[in-house]
């Protein structure tokens, strides 16, 4: 099947995806953290204090969606889809007039939880239960939501701050997830579902089994992959939360930082559609452990980058594991544990990584009142990647060969 056609066949289902994981931007740390500056300054807060409130919210979230994540084995994507932006909204809407300090956890909960967890969550389940041959290919064209958040969405509202006072913008945010309600609704209407599918149209896993969560928590498998599902999510997530804090640290404005995001943006979507390939070609199970290689050298070159073209060389790497990150990992719950209970295995998936963007920022964020710099915390981040890479290769070439033939 070629691409034009199967984007003609499948635009519907393929748009939806990129609908959701666009909507999640405002709840993913590149978006909260624009208004890092004025947050802070409003509450009066250091940034370990901000980082340690943004910990607690996130890690509150984490702990939800091992529950709520399973929804999606019992509910169609268009109605919990739906539900799920109308709670975006009205946490956009609590960030708004979030009076207090006090009550910054709770909107932080609201927020990470319909946005980086359920928004994203829906929409990987969706595409990984819907398509099998081509499920890396739709898992690529889907995140491209992603990027086009991360390319638009903080130059904008950087540059509405400018003119806007926060607050406001956070309450543009919600009328922007309440527009995409009906246009979900009306891309899913004749929604493929877990329920009118045949059974033959399920992947099987290692052994030839579909895997629950309760099996695959006790699999050593999971085991080896949890450094390499907590990596990315805690220390991204930690990058782009002290995005402020980095560019005075580089001497740059604000907006002069975020102009990057384009760039990053055109090499992540060509990482997400080149690992889809891969993942159709090749498998998640070969794909897997080169996708965190990019990313060491992308920090060790942040650490020491001081001008505009040393730190756009740094984001050419980062930009590559970022991307292929957001389609391989769904990819594998997939090849190594079926599809039968995807629903529930990837939300506890989406649970560590939830996690680990919980323990990126506030790590970071003491380390930087504690005296270590981020340049210096960016070298030890380098290592904890190569840590990751060993672990994920060695785990994955013991299990290999228990998957089916035809994986």
């Amino acid at each position: 099947m070629t691409i034009q056609v199967f984007l003609r066949d499948n635009a519907p289902w393929l748009t939806a995806g990129v609908l959701l994981t666009f909507l999640s931007s405002f709840g993913q740390t590149f978006f909260i953290s624009v208004f890092a500056g004025e947050i802070r300054a409003e509450f009066g807060l250091t940034h370990g204090q901000w980082g340690g409130i943004y910990s607690v919210g996130t890690t509150a979230s984490a702990l939800v969606m091992v529950w709520a994540g399973g929804l999606s084995d019992r509910f169609r994507a268009r109605s919990l889809g739906a539900v799920n932006l109308g709670l975006a909204a009205l946490a956009c809407i609590v960030m708004a007039i979030t009076p207090v300090w006090w009550m910054l956890p709770f909107a932080i909960f609201f927020l990470r939880f319909t946005g980086q967890g359920m928004s994203s969550h829906i929409a990987m389940v969706a595409m990984a239960r819907w398509f099998a041959r081509s499920r890396g290919k739709a898992l690529s064209l889907a995140t491209l939501g992603f990027s086009f958040g991360e390319a638009l969405l903080p130059l904008i509202f950087v540059t509405l701050l400018v003119y806007f006072d926060w607050r406001v913008l956070w309450m543009v945010s919600a009328a922007i997830c309440l527009f995409g309600i009906p246009f979900l609704l009306a891309l899913l209407r004749e929604e493929r579902t877990p329920e009118n599918m045949p059974e033959t149209s399920q992947t099987l896993g290692m052994s030839d089994h579909h895997w629950t969560r309760m099996e695959t928590i006790r699999h050593p498998l999971f085991w080896y992959m949890l450094p390499t599902l907590l990596g990315p999510s805690a220390f991204v997530t930690a990058f782009f939360f002290h995005q402020v804090h980095l560019a005075e640290i580089k001497e740059m404005s604000h907006v002069e930082f975020v102009a990057m995001f384009p760039f990053y943006t055109v090499i992540s979507i060509a990482a997400m559609i080149g690992s889809g390939w891969a993942v159709d070609r090749f498998g998640a199970a070969r794909t897997f452990p080169f996708v965190q290689l990019p990313i060491v050298i992308a920090f060790t070159l942040f650490a020491y980058a001081n001008s505009l073209n040393s730190m756009l060389v740094a984001f050419f790497f980062f930009s590559i594991t970022v991307g292929a990150n957001t389609t391989v990992p769904s990819a594998f719950w997939a090849e190594f544990y079926g599809t039968r209970y995807i629903g529930s295995i990837k939300a506890l998936a989406a649970a560590m990584m939830v996690l680990g963007s919980a323990i990126g920022p506030g790590l970071t964020g003491i380390g930087i009142d504690s005296g270590i710099g981020l340049e210096t915390q960016f070298v030890m981040i380098s290592g904890y990647f190569l840590f990751a890479i060993m672990m994920v290769t060695y785990g994955i070439a013991q299990y290999r060969a228990q998957l089916p033939t035809t994986a």
